[in-house]
């Protein structure tokens, strides 16, 4: 049976906005048509007639699937240091469970989200992604700032990338101030050759750019609580992502996630570097942790593809990407929602490599249907709600 669904606006993402138009949807859940407003194709064609905008199924860009136990257990706004502490604190005192995985797994979807990349420590979550009805893209996240562990540590990633096939996956490092270069050139090479996506946490917080510009800060202390030297560590007189990007075989997809302390002077960098990067935001996570967000509109100039996450439930109050947009426009209100909601839909598609199937409204493809109720236009307000139609 073929349904079709009409509401005040279509975005599909790759296309211009559709006023009153209507798409059509295969039992399949395939994108058979999409119609203009009185379009002659429609005559005698039961239309189901909504208000609001329909949208492509979200692709969230980040998220810990794993952590989805810390959810509510880590008191907001004291900073990322003391975000971290808690999360090792708290997975040496709390058990993970499946039921709460797959918990978050149900409520993602709920949410309209089709698509995940999602970034794992362990083996715990594929059995939840085995059975979900999400495509997910793991990464599987080595950390060790210790150059002489490096070998080691990237021998145990590998060993977990077989033991997540045959999902999707591939090796990444964490981030610049918990992986060290020789662990960055190591996933670098592997990622190169295999031509798998690379995604990093970048500059959540202002130390780490101290650490990496004068070796100093609070991470200092940090190291040293944890028992790990760092005489070998040099001040690089620049921010964090100016290092770490050279670590990176040019051809690489890339996508930097956070980016709230990413500089005007780090973009530039970035531009001239002549990689392919991608800009993931996170907003909510961002106010959760360090009651900040990134400079938005210094990205949006530049051509950049941009992407949106949730992050996980130990940095947030859900996982819903609706949620997270309505955190940009109210934070930005120079945004266009038919520009975030490609960051939401198309972009991310494009960085997993999934564009095909999912991220736009375009015949052939099966990209999920969201419905975006109580909005004014082309606008959403605090008040809308997002409705999975297919």
């Amino acid at each position: 049976m073929v349904n079709y669904y009409s509401a005040d606006f279509i975005l599909p993402a790759t296309s211009e906005p559709l006023k009153n138009g209507t798409v059509a949807v295969g039992p399949d859940g395939a994108i058979l048509g999409l119609y203009p407003e009185d379009s002659l194709s429609l005559q005698d064609v039961n239309v189901t007639k909504l208000e609001g905008i329909i949208v492509p199924g979200f692709i969230n860009s980040h998220c810990h699937l794993e952590l989805s136990y810390l959810y509510n257990k880590i008191p907001q706004k004291e900073g990322l240091l003391s975000f971290i502490k808690n999360i090792i604190s708290l997975r040496k005192s709390l058990k993970n469970t499946e039921e709460v995985m797959r918990e978050a797994d149900r409520q993602m979807w709920e949410n309209g989200i089709v698509a995940v990349a999602d970034v794992s420590n362990n083996i715990d979550s594929k059995k939840i992604k085995e059975n979900s009805s999400i495509y997910y893209y793991t990464f599987i996240e080595l950390l060790s700032f210790e150059p002489d562990k490096a070998k080691d540590v990237f021998r145990e990633g590998s060993e977990l990338l077989e033991q997540f096939s045959p999902l999707h996956a591939s090796i990444v490092p964490h981030a610049p101030y918990s992986a060290s270069k020789e662990l960055f050139r190591f996933i670098g090479k592997f990622c190169g050759e295999t031509g798998s996506p690379v995604t990093i946490h970048n500059q959540e917080s202002e130390d780490e750019n101290k650490l990496y510009r004068y070796k100093s800060g609070e991470f200092l202390n940090f190291y040293k609580e944890l028992g790990i030297n760092i005489d070998f560590f040099k001040p690089q007189a620049r921010n964090s992502i100016q290092s770490i990007i050279p670590l990176i075989p040019v051809q690489q997809k890339t996508m930097l996630v956070h980016n709230t302390y990413t500089s005007l002077k780090d973009i530039y960098f970035i531009l001239r570097s002549n990689r392919s990067v991608t800009w993931c935001f996170c907003p909510n996570a961002n106010l959760y942790i360090e009651d900040r967000l990134p400079k938005v509109e210094m990205f949006q100039y530049h051509d950049f593809n941009i992407t949106v996450g949730t992050d996980s439930l130990a940095s947030n109050t859900s996982l819903c990407m609706l949620s997270e947009l309505k955190t940009l426009h109210l934070n930005f209100p120079g945004l266009l929602l038919t520009e975030t909601i490609n960051w939401a839909t198309i972009n991310g598609a494009k960085f997993l490599g999934i564009d095909k199937e999912y991220g736009s409204i375009e015949k052939g493809k099966r990209p999920g249907l969201n419905l975006i109720t109580h909005t004014e236009g082309l606008k959403i307000s605090a008040e809308s709600k997002v409705q999975k139609l297919v």
